[in-house]
């Protein structure tokens, strides 16, 4: 005999929904009934569910309102489902999906409807179409209309008779003849450079016309040196403080020191760095390398480095004697300039004279503020 025998239905569906909570959150009317009605079946507090599943109680109780402006963001709100669920033995899937059908997703932005722009196509498509077709129509009229314009009928040729010589080949015309070809002009025409005389006697003191002047000045001439190029970072003195400048041509430390033993500078220099040495200190330059630094003099290439310790006042002193030889070519030569135009002043003043005209001495030996004898 069934155990159930003699029990009302409304005492078997309730006796089954407290079995199955899921199933009486299912049938539940909205999703917060469902809740509220699963916590009280447990007999749990709304303060124990939140110590449980450590969501604040604010939330718990705006899920079982369905007051879902309250509830956090979107992530957070389907985490306090789950562990709502979960406290209550019921269908975490089930809760989530109930929920995500009964509250929005306000940050899902709202979709414009489709179909109406669609609908607005096709009741304008005829009009569209027909006007298409018109202007393709007044198109390809216009063109054959122009075509047919410039269409021109052939007409005979004006002359009436072709010459004889035509249909003979003798082009030749007596009227006419033909030289010989003459050669290419040629493409520019440069005129002679303009030589101002005497400014560059002036200039380089030695005379151009002088033969003797120039194989001195070619003889006494010092070799042209490379000058500095800075290629990297410059350290030091500032440009117009120093005489010296020692240059890295390979990667090498450069350490400069003091009398004292005080290091002035040190670098691991790079390839194009260069350091400016300051005039009147004295120091000493060290390098691991002598080869890999190069010396430039007021500017001028002066060779590498004499060795790996080299005093600084050396090589002011070679930049100072340097400086001193320059000025006495540069004195020598505007001393030869200064003399190259006074022989060139004084050669130009006989030729002024006239040749024609003989000398007189009368004229010559009075005074031009003295009065002349009547004749």
């Amino acid at each position: 005999m069934a155990s159930n025998a003699g029990i009302a239905p409304d005492a078997l569906k309730t006796h089954a929904d407290a079995a199955d909570p899921t199933a009486a959150f299912a049938d539940a009317a909205t999703f917060g009934e469902g809740l509220r009605h699963a916590r009280e079946r447990s007999g749990k507090s709304m303060a124990e569910l939140a110590a449980e599943t450590k969501v604040h109680r604010r939330f718990l109780t705006a899920l079982e309102q369905g007051d879902w402006s309250s509830l956090p963001s979107r992530v957070f709100a389907l985490g306090y489902v789950r562990a709502y669920a979960s406290a209550l033995a019921l269908d975490e899937q089930l809760a989530v999906e109930r929920f995500k059908r009964e509250s929005p997703d306000t940050s899902v932005p709202l979709k414009a409807p489709i179909g109406i722009a669609f609908e607005d196509v096709r009741r304008h498509s005829p009009r569209i179409v027909a006007g298409i077709a018109v202007v393709a129509v007044a198109v390809i009229g216009w063109n054959v209309f122009q075509r047919i314009n410039l269409r021109q009928i052939a007409h005979p040729s004006d002359i009436a008779v072709a010459p004889k010589t035509w249909a003979s080949g003798d082009m030749t015309d007596p009227r006419f003849a033909l030289s010989a070809p003459m050669a290419a002009p040629p493409d520019q025409t440069t005129p002679a450079p303009y030589i101002t005389r005497g400014l560059e006697a002036e200039l380089t003191g030695v005379d151009p016309a002088d033969p003797a002047a120039l194989a001195a000045a070619a003889a006494n001439a010092a070799p042209v040196q490379k000058a500095f190029n800075p290629r990297g970072a410059v350290y030091g003195a500032p440009a117009n403080a120093s005489m010296v400048v020692i240059q890295a041509r390979t990667a090498g430390a450069l350490v400069v020191r003091l009398g004292d033993g005080q290091a002035l500078f040190a670098r691991q220099m790079s390839p194009g760095e260069a350091w400016r040495a300051p005039a009147g200190v004295s120091a000493t330059v060290d390098v691991s390398d002598p080869a890999a630094f190069d010396v430039y003099l007021n500017g001028e290439y002066g060779g590498p480095l004499a060795g790996v310790l080299t005093p600084l006042a050396q090589l002011n002193s070679r930049a100072d004697q340097a400086a001193k030889t320059l000025a006495a070519v540069q004195a020598r030569a505007q001393a030869q300039a200064q003399a190259a135009q006074a022989r060139a002043q004084t050669g130009e003043r006989p030729a002024s004279a006239s040749p024609s005209s003989p000398p007189n001495t009368t004229s010559a030996s009075v005074s031009p503020t003295m009065p002349t004898a009547p004749n």
